[in-house]
């Protein structure tokens, strides 16, 4: 009788085991855990000229770097990330003269960077 209830305990542990690891479960998983794509058209040139000017936007009559560009952008990206998340008192702080950009504002110039500065 202990012999069947020991075939019986492995038995089900094997199907518990492998029943986890089904392919079909990791496909669901792996959907669903993608991250919308950020562009430069869609996402970052009205964040830049909404937080950016007018300073950075030469045709509003800035006379800092441009970034009213995807070139322009993308070459200064990195700075301008170190930049946006400095705190107000701190120097070279931006947007200059104006509220620290949200946590979200940030996340999506660093997620821009991050998947590789598409336009």
């Amino acid at each position: 009788m202990k012999k069947y209830l020991v075939i019986a305990i492995v038995i089900c542990t094997t199907v518990i085991l492998f029943s986890n690891c089904h392919t079909a479960k990791k496909t669901m998983t792996s959907t669903t855990t993608t991250t919308p794509s950020v562009t430069y058209a869609v996402n970052l040139k009205s964040l830049v000229e909404t937080n950016c000017s007018p300073c950075h936007i030469p045709s509003k009559g800035g006379n800092k770097k441009a970034l009213d560009t995807y070139d322009g952008l993308k070459g200064s990206i990195d700075d301008a990330i170190r930049r946006i998340e400095l705190n107000p008192t701190d120097k070279g702080f931006m947007p200059f003269k104006h509220d620290k950009l949200s946590d979200s504002t940030i996340a999506i110039f660093t997620q821009w960077r991050d998947s590789g500065t598409p336009e």
